[in-house]
């Protein structure tokens, strides 16, 4: 039994910040990375960002020289800070895990979402 938690959505106007964070609890051994995801209006869920369990990150073209992943190793926690926002930034926002368990077992966990709105 896993749960992930978003928080820190909201609107803001273009160009403003908003930091993410995404809270990972239960019966959990590990967690080999974490992600973000979103999706906006009328599209399919796109990947944003990863943070392996190394801390290695990797972003996708839309997220490059804004957004910025990072992870409370202690916590399990993953926060997602993004600066210079647009209003194509605008989805609900979606943290993912691959966990392991006590059984030496991995599966992929999924939040809730969290909605960030970007006006013009």
């Amino acid at each position: 039994q896993v749960q992930l938690v978003e928080s820190g959505g909201g609107l803001v106007q273009a160009g403003g910040s908003l930091r993410l964070s995404c809270a990972a609890s239960g019966r959990i051994f590990g967690i080999n990375s974490m992600g973000w995801y979103r999706r906006a209006p009328g599209k399919r869920r796109e990947w944003v960002a990863t943070i392996a369990s190394g801390g290695s990150t990797n972003y996708a073209d839309s997220a490059k020289g804004r957004f910025t992943i990072s992870r409370d190793y202690a916590k399990n926690t993953v926060y997602l800070q993004m600066n210079s926002l647009k209003p194509e930034d605008t989805a609900v926002y979606y943290c993912n895990a691959d966990v392991k368990t006590f059984m030496n077992e991995n599966f992929s966990s999924w939040g809730q979402g969290t909605q960030v709105t970007v006006s013009s």
